[in-house]
This record gives structure tokens, C-alpha cells and sequence, in this order.
């Protein structure tokens, strides 16, 4: 493959510019849906939305809340809110739910239900609440569909920019400084219109660009950057023909485009193939669930890596020597920093490792707290009209209607058993089975008697709902949630947003052994053949594991604790500690594939490991450090994002790259190799192999 994109490197390079404008004209013509609703079969809340179907008693997808001091219904505000209202009605498509307007009970709040087709008529009915204005009258939109989100491509760009100044430093070219900029963005847009195609066929949330955006920049710059690190240390440098099994060509363009790729690029070629699969660990959860997250950490991965594999040297083979044109002048440095530093660490390996484990444990304590639940509009920015909205709700009903319950009553030989079965009906089911709204009614009386309920009223023949005293994060929520489905008869049924976010929880907590099982496993088997050693992926997973504990320490005492009083108090997104281990076990892997081969290389000469890792530290030290930097900057200026989630994301993948950058690279990976030393090589066959030679030596 490598030959092939050498000699027609014209030729790959049409073909990606082709495959770039196809995808994006497909992704264009025919964009995916974006899928939000979670659902989780089998669990209460799905089985109760199942039963309720169209019945369902869901409020329309938004509202107008409306706040007055003098009272909404004064005549003073009467009139404004009024021509609002008409204004709005007139849209093509929207509907204002009048009869379903709701009152606090001291008349000041108001929520009048808004139905509306598509996103055309959102934004015109945001425009109307922004041209609003009326003295003593403060009107805003709840609903999703009318959040604020961080505006498109600032995010990106920041990255970008970032990147760009990292690899000016790194390189100090110019040119190979633009050349992984170019593929990292070639590949991510790539990824982006394939992911929006497939999600025809895999139904993928939302924020899933974002996803792939993310981590589609992290790696791809880095993967780029190792490269062509090494095809200039190449051409500067060449390794003697045997070694690169070239009879000549040595300092030739072609030759060390060979040898970057026969080194740097079948590392990114692990290392990528290792954020994919343990990226898809999230299946587990169910392809309803885990399937469109996946496919959306997967899509960048992959179409940056194989144009990091078959673009990239294609370009380098054109542009030759001339990567080094507009560069300044490189400082010699006969001993770097980084080989002093490992040779530091190593003479006292054992105190090194301890203070590096103390310094991971630290981090990870607070992960033991971790609690998980769903982000809901009181996480976004107080300039956000939903948070507004959602901070007058609260205000004028109690902070349980931004997530109220739903009681469902099935039919006598509908309600389900603890096995998940229908029970056989009594005397007692079959004879209330005909009156379904004695029945409905006599769970409200229950739910009403159950602490922690502010109000329970009857919505339709079936159903019922039942408003909390506290808000949807809040743990007496969840208690509330466990006792009415233990209390209520099991005709009841208990949904709603906060349950469904609840059985989700339980649901993830349950398949997390499987994820963690199989991403070791897979981490394992992929390793193994790369280091040709059954000690370093050991090590390696046993580090990357400490690594990933440090960063989920972080994030919950950041986003749980708000330890910084940044006003994010609050429960970690659900979905995000499985995908956070996923990805992050990936990434993290990263950089011990981009050690270890360069450490493994140094052993091969002499066999000793002592210098093999100063050595290899020594060599990759700028461009790991240069690729962590760009990594951790993309990450962390997701933490900018609106949506609570991705912010964890964000910094959740920035901890986990500085701390596997810094204090495993630098500390723990040298003092461990130090302590374990020849043992590190360990393989079965080549064990085999040399004692086999010591007793023919005998």
C-alpha cells in the first residue's frame, strides 16, 4: 500500500479530493436525522411510554413562560402576552396550547404549551419572544429546541489555531507545521459527512458531529505529526539499509518516507485501530443505545487514520526536501532534557513510582462519589432563555416541574411481575380492570400520601402525574422514584425523564464490567503482537486504568462537587462515564504505542533496557509532547460547549492526555520499565527460543 501511494501519489491525491467532495455532497443532499430519544427496552419507564403510546401525557415539545410581579393575568399584562400569543398562532404550523395553560398558585408564572413542525418555525418563534417587550413582563422559551448552542465552528477554530502554533514551535517549519493541519482537517470533514450518511442507517444523537469532530482533530493532527516527524529525523538521518531492508535509496525522499511509515505510521496504525474498538466497547449498552455514539467516535478515528496512512505519505513524497523550506534555525542539543530526566528517574525507580501512584490516587479519589443522572436546562448559561425559563418555572411551581413523573395503570394482565412477566389477575385487578380511572385515581391518592410529592393529579383515563418537591438531580428525586414504584401497586407504572435517566444509570452500571472486560481484552490481543512482549500491555493497561481514574476524579470534582464554584453542580451525564473509559482507554493507549515502539526499537540494537528507555524517551519526547499539547488544547476547548455533556467530554479527555503525558510518561512508564528491566521483553516464544540456544551452547 505504501508502495502504491509513493508511486502514484498524484493519483491518491485525486482520489481523496474526490472521496472528500463525494461525501460532502452525499452528506449535503441527503443529511441524517439526529436522533435524541434514548429508549431502553425492558426497563419500567419504556414499558410504561410503550403502554401509554400516543396517550402519553407529554407536554408539547415547548412552552412560553411567562412571569409577571403584578400578575399574568392583570390587565396590564393581559394584553401584551395576549398579542404574543396571536403573533405566535399565526406561524404556519405552531399551535399555542391556551387550554392547557398552567398558573402558580400566586399568580405570577405562567406556562403556555407551544406545538410546532420544524426548526424553520423555531427560530421564528425565538425571534418573536426576542422582539418582545412589555414593562414588568419577562417572557422566555423552555424546550430544547430553543437552547442556545456554542456557535458553529468557534470551537473548531480554536482548536485549529491552537494546533497551528504547537506545530510551528514543534517543527519550527512552516510547512510541517500546515502538512498535519491539512490531513487532520481533510480527514475530519471526511468523517463528519460519512457519519451524517450512515446516521440513515444507525440512528445517532445530536451532539455525535461534535463527537467526531473532537476526537477526529485530537488524533489526527497527532497521527500526522508523528509522521512526519520521522520522515524528516529520515531524511536528516537515515537508518542503514539493513535495517529498513532498502539495498540503497539511504537519505533519499522515497526511502524515508519508507521508513517513517515502516515505523511512525504502523504505530499509528495500532493506535488507531485501538481507539476504534475500544471506542465501540459502548456497545454494550445496546445498539439503540451505544450504536449512533460509536459510529460517531469511530467515523473521525478511522478517516483521519487512513489519511494520516495513505495521503499523507503521497504528500510527503511530493513535497521531498521542501519541508524543511521557510523553517528557522534548530538548536543541537547533545543530551536532552527528557534523556536526563529518565535517567533521574531511573536510579530511584521505586520512590518515583510511589510518588507517581500517590499523585494518581489523589486525583481519582473523588471518583468513588461518582453519581450519574441527566443535564437538564438549570446546567446551561443564565443568558440561555431556557435556563431563564426553567429558573421561573421553579420558581413559580417548585423545582419538580422541570422533571415530573408519569403513573401509568396497565391492564390487569399487563402488569408486569419482578421477572419482567405479566401476573396472573385477582379478584382484586380483574374487578377494577374495567374502571381504569378508579383505579388511576386511587394511585394518586397513594402517590399524593408518598414524602417527597407536592402534587399528584390524574391526565387521561390511564395516567396520571405526579409532580417532586425536589428538582430531577436531586438524590431525593431518585429515592422518591424508587419508593413510589415500591409503594404503588404494580399495576403502576413509573416514566418520565428523570425515571428513564434513572433506569439508564442502572442500566449502564450494569453492562460496565462487560465494557471494561472486553476493552482490556481487545487492548490486549492488539498490543501483544506489537511489542512482542506479555509484560507491556500489562503495564500499559495497568497505567492507562490509573490514568482514566485521575481524569473521572476530575470531572466529578469539577462538574459534581463544582469545586471551582463555577455553578456546575450536579450529576455526570449517564452515558458519559462509559464513553469517557472507552475513548479515553484508547487515547491514552496512543501515546504508549508511540513510546513503547520507539523504546522497543532502541532495546533491538543492544538489549539494554536501561538506555533502550532513556533513549526512547529521549526521541519521542518532543513530538509527544507537541501532540499532547494539540490534543489536550482540541479537548479542552470543548469545556466552552453549552451542552453540559460534551463539557464534561472535553475535560474529561484533556485531564486524562496531560496526566498520561506528564506524570505516566515522565514518572511511572520509565520507573516501572527500570524496576522491571530484561523481564519487560517477556514472550513466551522468544523465551523459548533463547533457552533452546543457552542448552546448545551448553
Amino acid at each position: 500500500m505504501i508502495r502504491f501511494c509513493i508511486r502514484h501519489r498524484r493519483l491518491v491525491v485525486v482520489l481523496w479530493l474526490a472521496l472528500s467532495a463525494a461525501l460532502i455532497a452525499a452528506a449535503a443532499a441527503w443529511p441524517g436525522p439526529a436522533d435524541d430519544d434514548f429508549t431502553l427496552p425492558g426497563s419500567e419507564s419504556q414499558q410504561a411510554a410503550d403502554l401509554l403510546g400516543g396517550a402519553a401525557p407529554v407536554e408539547p415539545p415547548g412552552a412560553l413562560v411567562v412571569s409577571a410581579p403584578s400578575g399574568v393575568d392583570s390587565a396590564a399584562v393581559r394584553g401584551p402576552v395576549t398579542g404574543l400569543l396571536t403573533r405566535m398562532d399565526a406561524v404556519p404550523g405552531v399551535r399555542v396550547l391556551t387550554g392547557d395553560r398552567r398558573v402558580s398558585a400566586d399568580g405570577t408564572v405562567a406556562s403556555i404549551p407551544l406545538d410546532y413542525p420544524d426548526e424553520a418555525t423555531i427560530r421564528e418563534l425565538g425571534e418573536l419572544r426576542d422582539a418582545f417587550r412589555a414593562a414588568g413582563v419577562t417572557a422566555e422559551l423552555s424546550g430544547d429546541d430553543f437552547a442556545d448552542s456554542t456557535p458553529g465552528g468557534l470551537t473548531e477554530g480554536l482548536g485549529l489555531l491552537t494546533a497551528a502554533v504547537v506545530l510551528l514551535v514543534a517543527f519550527r517549519s512552516l510547512i510541517g507545521a500546515v502538512l498535519p493541519l491539512v490531513v487532520g482537517v481533510i480527514g475530519v470533514a471526511c468523517g463528519v459527512a460519512l457519519l451524517s450518511v450512515l446516521g440513515h442507517l444507525v440512528p445517532t444523537p445530536g451532539f455525535g458531529v461534535y463527537l467526531t469532530i473532537m476526537l477526529g482533530l485530537g488524533v489526527g493532527i497527532d497521527y500526522a505529526l508523528l509522521i512526519v516527524t520521522r520522515f524528516r529525523t529520515a531524511l536528516a538521518d537515515p537508518p542503514p539499509p539493513a535495517q529498513r531492508g532498502e539495498p540503497r535509496n539511504a537519505g533519499s525522499v522515497e526511502g524515508a518516507v519508507v521508513e517513517a511509515m515502516r515505523t511512525a505510521g504502523r504505530s499509528v496504525f495500532f493506535a488507531g485501530l485501538i481507539v476504534i474498538v475500544t471506542g465501540s466497547g459502548i456497545l454494550f449498552l445496546g445498539p439503540s443505545l451505544g450504536g449512533g455514539i460509536a459510529l460517531a467516535a469511530g467515523c473521525g478515528v478511522l478517516m483521519v487514520m487512513l489519511a494520516a496512512l495513505t495521503l499523507l505519505p503521497a504528500l510527503l513524497t511530493m513535497i521531498g526536501t521542501g519541508i524543511d523550506r521557510f523553517s528557522l534555525p534548530r538548536r543541537a542539543e547533545r543530551t536532552p532534557l527528557s534523556y536526563r530526566w529518565s535517567r533521574v528517574v531511573q536510579r530511584r525507580p521505586w520512590t518515583a513510582a510511589l510518588v507517581a501512584l500517590t499523585a494518581l490516587a489523589a486525583l481519582a479519589l473523588p471518583a468513588t462519589q461518582l453519581r450519574v443522572g441527566w443535564s437538564d436546562p438549570g446546567d446551561r448559561p443564565v443568558t440561555d432563555t431556557t435556563r431563564r425559563a426553567h429558573d421561573l418555572l421553579a420558581q413559580g411551581f417548585g423545582p419538580g416541574m422541570a422533571g415530573p413523573l408519569i403513573l401509568a395503570v396497565a391492564p390487569a394482565t399487563d402488569a408486569p411481575t419482578q421477572d419482567g412477566e405479566a401476573a396472573p389477575p385477582d379478584d382484586e385487578t380483574t374487578a377494577s380492570d374495567g374502571d381504569a380511572g378508579a383505579y388511576r385515581d386511587r394511585a394518586v391518592a397513594s402517590a399524593a400520601g408518598v414524602p417527597g410529592v407536592a402534587r399528584a393529579f390524574p391526565v387521561g383515563e390511564r395516567a396520571a402525574i405526579v409532580i417532586p418537591d425536589t428538582g430531577p438531580q436531586d438524590e431525593r428525586t431518585e429515592d422518591l422514584i424508587r419508593r413510589l414504584r415500591a409503594d404503588l401497586p404494580e399495576r403502576v407504572l413509573v416514566t418520565g425523564s428523570t425515571a428513564a435517566a434513572l433506569d439508564y444509570a442502572r442500566h449502564s452500571a450494569e453492562r460496565l464490567p462487560w465494557v471494561v472486560g472486553a476493552v482490556l481484552l481487545a487492548a490486549f490481543a492488539l498490543l501483544t503482537p506489537v511489542f512482542r512482549s506479555l509484560v507491556l500491555p500489562v503495564k500499559a493497561i495497568a497505567v492507562n486504568l490509573l490514568s482514566i481514574g485521575a481524569a473521572y476524579g476530575v470531572i466529578v470534582a469539577v462538574f459534581q462537587f463544582d469545586v471551582l464554584g463555577l455553578g456546575t453542580e450536579g450529576p455526570i451525564d449517564a452515558w458519559v462515564p462509559m464513553m469517557l473509559f472507552t475513548v479515553t482507554f484508547g487515547l491514552s493507549m496512543d501515546y504508549e504505542v508511540f513510546l513503547l515502539s520507539r523504546i522497543r526499537e532502541e532495546y533491538l540494537q543492544d538489549g539494554d533496557n536501561g538506555r533502550a528507555v532513556a533513549a526512547g524517551l529521549a526521541k519521542t519526547a518532543r513530538v509527544i509532547t507537541a501532540a499532547a499539547t494539540i490534543m489536550f488544547c482540541v479537548f479542552a476547548a470543548f469545556g466552552a460547549f453549552d451542552d453540559r455533556a460534551l463539557r464534561v467530554m472535553g475535560v474529561g479527555l484533556a485531564v486524562a492526555v496531560l496526566v498520561d503525558a506528564t506524570v505516566v510518561r515522565l514518572v511511572l512508564v520509565p520507573a516501572v520499565m527500570e524496576v522491571l528491566g530484561a523481564r519487560n521483553w517477556w514472550f513466551p516464544r522468544l523465551a523459548l527460543r533463547r533457552l533452546t540456544l543457552r542448552r546448545n551452547v551448553t
